[in-house]
């Protein structure tokens, strides 16, 4: 049981297949139109159950609870030492000031 305020992210559809354009190609047209969005839950809820969420900008939207304190799991490869260093190099050429 995930509790009022927890962070939270929910699945709301808001077109179904049928209800889509038909100009969109079919594998797009074919399949709901579905909007993901986190907030906080305005009451405790269960996976699965359907809940409302407020988000940062102030707006309520609910929909089906599908994860509790959601997280960016994105990966862009390797770590690039040259990146790392980049910004304090630019401040150094630009400004004079080093950082370690």
């Amino acid at each position: 049981m995930a509790e009022k305020g927890a962070w939270a992210r929910i699945k709301k559809t808001v077109l179904q297949s049928g209800e889509r354009a038909d100009r969109l190609p079919e594998e797009t047209r074919g399949v709901p139109f579905v909007m993901w969005v986190k907030g906080s839950l305005v009451a405790p809820g269960e996976i699965g159950e359907e809940v409302t969420v407020l988000t940062k900008s102030g707006r309520l939207e609910s929909g089906e609870l599908v994860e509790i304190n959601p997280f960016y799991n994105i990966g862009y490869g390797e770590h690039v030492e040259q990146l790392r260093r980049i910004g304090d190099d630019a401040r150094e050429i630009l400004f004079g000031e080093a950082r370690a």
